[in-house]
């Protein structure tokens, strides 16, 4: 736990405070304050060295961890649960029923495409035995109007008029529809006919699907690219869920999170490759001292504003709960109740588990407590300058199975908040390039946000102090900070600074170094 601001004080702080105190208490108050200072405070400039500052250029950085946060006093981390908005997808066609599951969302260009298991079918045994599973696409032109195109591609009794991409021959689980996971390759040595990529299967292990234009897909090679055994290693109950594998183009390679067991506990793991042939063995990502904890699935991915940072929604599985349901559904549902988490990475191999509660709540809605409910699809897409999006599964294994948009305010996961009694926070030291500070924030009407630039050892920098701060209150995505209404940083970047943050009833989401 970070000690409070006034147990270091300046030369005129003490000065001031003593001063202060009736005479007969001066010559003990100074002495307690020289001591507090020798004790605590130590030498600046030692402890400037043993924290090297951190460049963060102009790049975007979001507070869903204390990584960047040295101090605090009356300020805590806040997560924030997507606001329900509209059902953007209802399975209600002949070849959808309650087994649908595993959506993938992303943008593609001014386009927003969606990828779903369907599972034909009203009344389905929960074990997934003789399920006809088919791989099915939905497209918006905003991601809140969802259609589903007539691909004429397959056939479904008798007809191809229908938005099925991929079928699988045979009833069953665990091939390639099982768990069809697509994605937009931004690798720019990607061939012109393999720019849309995908993973599908269970069994067998997974395989890999390319297309040119997401909609027409093909199998490429007969062998999958990922197997359980890796030599004289395997990995347990591999690929039993939604694979999430892309292109991170700040590491230039591709990502894989798989789900495994691990000590009888579903969790997820971390695989590399450069060319989407050969991979890295599968290695559990780091949770830290987090609870192991049953993650069904992962939804992990590069956040869209801020590439250096990976966000995760894995969906959080407990077997041994079970909810009351209506009775005319007892054959078709199956063990458990689910929620959704919120993780975070700056590396993708060491996570934050800083909120231990649901990002996603099942709900008043008794249907939404079913098992592998709650899911959080994978993507998150913006859907307006201020809001960003997304999908979560609802009424798994029921007739009424469909897709529930999620709104979120843009960089909205977590906030550093503080109450009405004044609170603040000190970064750890920070490189910036750029000549203004722009802040998301929201307060209250009586509510504010104050910004001192200090340099590296804490002291305030002149003409960057907290009084020279503009006082701040309001809600935006982007505001610029000023001091004494002059907004220009850029005499001090390249240089280690700290920020200290005064806040009353205030939010802060995020901040960036611009132009």
């Amino acid at each position: 736990m970070p000690l409070p601001r006034l147990v270091c004080f300046t030369e005129d702080e003490v000065k001031s405070i003593v001063l202060n105190q009736r005479p007969h208490y001066a010559l003990l108050l100074g002495s307690l304050f020289c001591l507090l200072l020798s004790a605590t405070c130590g030498n600046p400039a030692e402890t400037d060295r043993s924290i090297p500052a951190t460049d963060i250029g102009s790049r975007l950085e979001l507070f869903v961890d204390e990584s960047l946060i040295a101090s605090k006093r009356d300020v805590a981390l806040r997560l924030h649960a997507p606001r329900e908005a509209e059902i953007a997808l209802r399975f209600d066609a002949p070849w959808e029923g309650p087994g649908n599951h595993f959506v993938t969302v992303f943008q593609d260009g001014p386009l927003y495409r969606m990828y779903y298991r369907a599972v034909a079918g009203k009344d389905l045994p929960a074990s997934g035995e003789g399920w006809l599973m088919s791989v099915a696409y939905a497209e918006s032109n905003d991601g809140v109007h969802w259609t589903k195109p007539d691909l004429s591609l397959f056939e479904f009794e008798g007809s191809k008029q229908n938005n099925i991409i991929w079928k699988s021959p045979e009833p069953g689980f665990g091939g390639p529809a099982s768990n069809f996971a697509a994605f937009k390759d931004t690798n720019p040595n990607a061939l012109p006919d393999e720019l849309y990529k995908a993973t599908g299967g269970i069994t067998d292990g997974l395989f890999a699907f390319v297309s040119a234009d997401g909609i027409h897909w093909e199998q490429k090679g007969t062998e999958p690219i990922l197997t359980k055994h890796f030599g004289n290693r395997t990995i347990d109950n591999a690929f039993d869920s939604q694979n999430c594998i892309f292109w991170d183009s700040q590491q230039e390679q591709y990502v894989g999170y798989l789900r495994s067991m691990k000590d009888g506990i579903r969790s997820i793991r971390r695989t590399t490759s450069p060319d989407f042939v050969h991979w890295s063995f599968p290695e559990w990502i780091d949770l830290g001292d987090a609870p192991l904890e049953h993650f069904y699935t992962a939804a992990i991915s590069p956040y869209f504003r801020a590439l250096h940072l990976y966000v995760g929604f894995p969906m959080r599985f407990l077997p041994d709960r079970n909810a009351a349901l209506p009775e005319k559904y007892k054959d078709t549902l199956g063990i458990g109740a689910s929620d959704s988490v919120f993780i975070s990475s700056r590396d993708g191999v060491r996570w934050r588990r800083t909120f231990q509660e649901s990002f996603v709540r099942p709900g008043l809605n008794p249907l939404n407590w079913t098992d592998r409910s709650n899911t959080v699809a994978w993507g998150l897409v913006p859907t307006g300058k201020e809001e960003m999006s997304v999908y979560i599964l609802e009424h798994f294994r029921l007739p009424t199975v469909r897709v529930r948009r999620g709104v979120l305010r843009t960089d909205g996961f977590v906030s550093v908040h503080a109450g009405y009694q004044d609170g603040e926070f000190v970064t750890q030291p920070l490189v910036f390039r750029g000549d203004r500070l722009v802040i998301n924030y929201s307060t209250s009407a009586a509510g504010s946000i104050r910004v001192e630039v200090q340099d590296a050892t804490g002291n305030p920098i002149p003409d960057f102090r907290l009084q020279d701060s503009s006082e701040l209150f309001g809600d935006a995505i982007e505001q610029t900070v000023a001091w004494k209404q002059d907004s220009a940083v850029g005499a001090l970047a390249g240089r280690p600074i700290r920020l200290r943050f005064e806040m009353k009833d205030a939010d802060l989401y995020s901040i960036r170094f611009k132009q």
